[in-house]
């Protein structure tokens, strides 16, 4: 039996199980985000950069023991490919639409996570503990720091043009389909000339995190009852 089980095999199985807990917890919050790369995505990164330093580690004794003085060892060779090599599966998980970025803090957190399960691999247990706290609590409890700044940061104002002021039910559907809020409007008569009865919406409204303001402008366009669609500075 002893042929089969390696001498290492409790410390090995400790920090492949740790590296588990720890990548699972990142990949956690990434779950229940749903974003592209979830629970089981982060769980199979982590444990498998442990492995790999488990291998880089202790995969090779038998050689270096046998031909000492004539094999030459470096335990980072093989660590070294899998940051290297992680990159393309982090590549995956960001998606670019137009000029809109999805994916990077996802693609980010795979690529910790593999750090997270080298430095497990090596046995640097507390600083592996220490880095998933920082990271989770970058994930997890910045992110609600960056809504709320982000939803500060990108309050606007539109001026819309109007012939038919029944159709502000569908500027509206039209808005929370594109993720916009809202935040306050009025009515003012179009004075420019040959205006035929128009309406000017004056809308403060707020854009979330991923909305293009112009796709929203152009597609407010294609209601033929709207004759124009402008951002204003706000005063």
């Amino acid at each position: 039996m002893s042929d089969f089980i390696h001498p290492e095999f409790l410390t090995m199985s400790i920090r492949l199980l740790l590296a588990l807990v720890l990548s699972g917890i990142i990949g956690f919050e990434r779950e229940i985000n749903k974003h592209s790369a979830g629970f089981r995505t982060h769980i199979l990164v982590g444990v498998s950069s442990c492995l790999m330093m488990l291998l880089s580690l202790y995969g090779f004794e038998e050689y270096t023991n046998n031909f000492a003085g004539e094999v030459r060892f470096d335990p980072a060779r093989i660590p070294s490919y899998v940051i290297s090599g992680i990159g393309f599966l982090g590549a995956g998980t960001i998606i670019v639409t137009g000029v809109t970025v999805k994916g990077l803090t996802t693609a980010a957190s795979i690529w910790a996570v593999a750090g997270l399960g080298l430095v497990v691999g090596i046995g640097m247990i507390d600083i592996a503990i220490l880095t998933t706290i920082i990271i989770f609590f970058s994930l997890f409890f910045l992110n609600n720091i960056e809504r709320i700044i982000s939803k500060r940061g990108r309050r606007r104002k539109l001026e819309i043009i109007v012939t038919d002021l029944s159709i502000v039910d569908q500027i509206f559907i039209h808005f929370n389909s594109h993720d916009v809020t809202v935040r306050n409007f009025h009515l003012e008569k179009d004075q420019s000339d040959g205006s035929d009865g128009a309406v000017i919406i004056i809308a403060d409204i707020s854009i979330g995190k991923d909305t293009v303001l112009n796709d929203v402008c152009y597609d407010l366009l294609e209601i033929d009852q709207i004759k124009q669609v402008k951002e204003v500075e706000q005063v």
